[in-house]
């Protein structure tokens, strides 16, 4: 991997990443596609029309189906799904947290059972490594200890000391396979900023036969907490991660959230709210959310947001949009999802042109008064 930082206005960065699949401008959002696909869309709707250049696919889902070594024997992850661009792994940590009642978690690794048949599975760092290499993706996260908050000080620190082993021995695995592909760490420590601090030094040292990671992912936040300390306990990270190497903020967010973290020097998003929020009903816009299942846009002739140029506002309209919902069309779906990610999208390019310009403040404040606040 290679990283360049292009600009920086005050904290917020824009850089270059370049994989073997594809040259990346951040700040930029990955749409999601936990099983190998973003819901409703393929390739062609990510390369052509949207022009992702980087999405993320989930290690425990593919796991469990098709299976990782499937995906192997049919060329990894870029032949399989025929998306040639750069994909990021994130480890199944979070679908392991989510299980409830289902995981249990040593400090050997995560012991699950399968949402699909219950049959029981065990994680280990070096496990999850193996399964990613089979996926191929250009990025692999490694196994961390995710907790709910609010959470005891006492758990809080015990996730910070397995993720931080879990993730050394990622790093040996990974340097002994002489593999190419790159691999993330997960900063933890809850919202308290002295553990934060205490996880991230513990990783940014982390060493093995001259190798580091290739960058550094803040996990564990935008699972209950306000936002306004979510925004202070990025802001108390950021600091401690190297300046050289990508800052990925994990599973976040609203556009208001996006915004605040890049203006506390963060470079790369995913979250599965433009996906979602666009098949239930509500579509991103420039100046807030629309319900498109509302009554009044049956007869709009309008497009969801005449300030968007994407495929859907160029050649749909409301009533169109309205009509479909309510009908429970699939190609619904399909343009609701394409209009919600090319708003997330645009959104990092016009803050990734407003850094390059040194005018983000400008254009924070813009981007708000447009929503209305």
């Amino acid at each position: 991997m290679e990283f360049r930082i292009d600009r920086v206005d005050n904290n917020a960065r824009a850089a270059t990443i370049k994989t073997a699949h594809s040259e990346i401008k951040t700040p930029i959002f990955m749409p999601v596609g936990t099983a190998a696909a973003v819901k409703s869309l393929d390739a062609v709707d990510m390369t052509e029309i949207l022009s992702a250049p980087i999405i993320l696919a989930n290690t425990y889902h593919l796991y469990l189906r098709p299976g990782d070594e499937v995906i192997a024997s049919l060329g990894g992850l870029h032949n399989f799904t025929g998306y040639k661009r750069s994909f990021l792994t994130d480890s199944g940590g979070f679908q392991a947290f989510s299980l409830g009642d289902n995981v249990k978690f040593s400090d050997e690794g995560i012991e699950f059972k399968s949402h699909i048949d219950g049959s029981r599975h065990f994680f280990t760092p070096e496990k999850v490594i193996d399964i990613e290499y089979n996926l191929n993706s250009d990025i692999m996260m490694v196994l961390d200890d995710l907790i709910p908050l609010p959470n005891s000080p006492e758990r809080i620190k015990k996730s910070i000391e397995r993720t931080t082993k879990w993730a050394y021995r990622s790093l040996v695995h990974h340097v002994k396979k002489g593999k190419k592909n790159n691999l993330f760490a997960i900063i933890q420590g809850g919202v308290d900023f002295e553990f934060r601090r205490i996880s991230a030094q513990s990783l940014v040292s982390l060493e093995y036969e001259g190798h580091t990671f290739d960058g550094f992912a803040i996990g564990g936040l935008s699972v209950g907490e306000e936002n306004q300390l979510m925004y202070d306990t990025i802001e108390a990270t950021t600091p401690y991660m190297p300046f050289d190497k990508p800052r990925y903020l994990m599973g976040v967010g609203t556009p208001e959230d996006i915004i605040e973290a890049i203006d506390r020097g963060v470079d790369m998003f995913d979250c599965v709210m433009p996906t979602r929020n666009a098949r239930n009903g509500h579509l991103f816009t420039t100046f807030g959310v629309l319900k498109i299942k509302n009554a009044k846009y049956k007869l709009d002739n309008k497009p969801i947001d005449e300030n968007c140029n994407c495929y859907t506002c160029r050649h749909y309209s409301r009533a169109y949009l309205n009509h479909l919902y309510k009908s429970k069309e699939m190609t619904y779906a399909r343009l609701a999802t394409i209009h919600n990610l090319y708003y997330y999208l645009n959104l990092v390019k016009e803050a990734r042109e407003a850094i390059l310009n040194k005018r983000f403040k400008e254009f924070k404040k813009e981007f708000y008064s447009k929503r209305g606040f």
